[in-house]
C-alpha cells in the first residue's frame, strides 16, 4: 500500500482504486494533482495486478478478494482522521460498488470513472458457454483480454508509455471473466443495497470499453439522495489520461469540495 501526503495541512484522503489489467504506477499525474490540491492519496495495486502477484497474473479465484483489499485501502485512509472519498476507474469503479452495496462505510463521497457495468464488445455466445465450462475444470486457463493501449486512450504519451509497461497486464484467467461477469450482475441486482453516499460518475463518452448506456441505466436506477452524472463526449475510456484530463479533473476536484463544505469541513 502506498501513500502520498499533501504539502501542508490536507482536507481529505482519496483512495483510488484502478482498472482492471494495470496498476498504480499509471496513475502518477492524477496523484500528484491531488496532492498538489491538498489530499492525501493512499493507492496499491490489486491482486493478480501490478506488483501484487499473489493470486497469478491476472486471475483472481473471487471478485471479494478485491472488495476485501480496497476496505483495508479504506480503514488506512481513517487513520488520518480526516474525510475520506474512494474513486474507482472502471473495474475499480464496479469494486467501489460491490464495497458499498456489501458494506457500509465512512465515506464523505464517491467518484466513478467510467464504471464497468457492461461491456462495450462482450465475447460471444458461443466464447462465453466455453468460459463457464473451463472456469469448472480449468479455472486459471489464461486467454488474451481483447483490449488495447488504443481503446483506452487517445493520449499519445500514454500510449506509448504502455506499450513500455511490463507491468501491464495483457491475458486474464476463465474465472477472472467470471468474476467479473457475476460483479456486473450483481451491482444490479443489488442496487436497493447501495450505500447512500454522495456520488459522482463521470463517463467517457466515446467509450470503447465500457457500455455507456448500461452505466447510465445503473445511474437511473441506484436509490441515492445525492448523485450527479457527467458524460465527456469525446474522451475514450481512460478519462483521467485524456486530452481533456485537467478539465476533467477539475471538475471532479469541485465535488469533492462541495461535500467538504457541506459538513463543514472547508468554507
Amino acid at each position: 500500500m502506498w501513500k502520498w501526503e499533501a504539502e501542508g495541512e490536507a482536507k481529505a484522503v482519496i483512495v483510488i482504486v484502478h482498472g482492471a489489467m494495470e496498476h498504480h504506477g499509471r496513475y502518477g499525474w492524477l496523484i500528484e494533482m491531488w496532492r498538489l490540491s491538498g489530499f492525501h492519496v493512499i493507492m496499491d495495486d490489486l491482486p493478480g495486478q501490478g506488483m501484487t502477484t499473489r493470486a497469478g497474473r491476472g486471475h483472481i479465484d473471487s471478485f471479494d478478494e478485491y472488495i476485501i483489499d480496497v476496505k483495508d485501502w479504506i480503514q488506512a485512509a481513517y487513520q488520518y482522521n480526516l474525510p475520506v472519498f474512494l474513486l474507482g476507474h472502471s473495474m475499480g469503479g464496479l469494486i467501489a460498488i460491490r464495497l458499498l452495496q456489501e458494506q457500509r462505510l465512512n465515506l464523505a463521497g464517491v467518484i466513478l470513472s467510467s464504471p464497468c457495468l457492461g461491456l462495450v464488445n462482450p465475447p460471444s455466445k458461443f466464447l462465453d458457454i466455453l468460459s463457464r465450462g473451463l472456469n469448472i475444470i480449468f479455472p486459471s486457463f489464461r486467454m488474451d483480454s481483447g483490449l488495447t493501449i488504443e481503446m483506452a486512450t487517445r493520449n499519445e504519451d500514454v500510449r506509448e508509455a504502455d506499450a513500455n509497461d511490463t507491468l501491464y497486464v495483457t491475458k486474464v484467467s476463465v474465472r477472472w471473466y467470471r468474476e467479473l461477469v457475476e460483479a456486473m450482475k450483481q451491482a444490479f441486482l443489488r442496487i436497493e443495497r447501495t450505500q447512500d453516499v454522495p456520488m459522482l460518475i463521470m463517463q467517457a463518452g466515446d467509450d470503447q470499453i465500457v457500455n455507456k448506456r448500461t452505466v447510465k441505466d445503473w445511474f437511473n436506477k441506484v436509490p441515492l439522495t445525492e448523485q450527479r452524472f457527467k458524460e465527456w463526449p469525446k474522451c475514450y475510456h481512460e478519462i483521467f489520461n485524456e486530452p481533456e484530463r485537467e478539465e476533467v479533473f477539475e471538475y471532479a476536484k469541485d465535488f469533492v469540495h462541495s461535500q467538504l463544505k457541506a459538513i463543514g469541513y472547508i468554507v
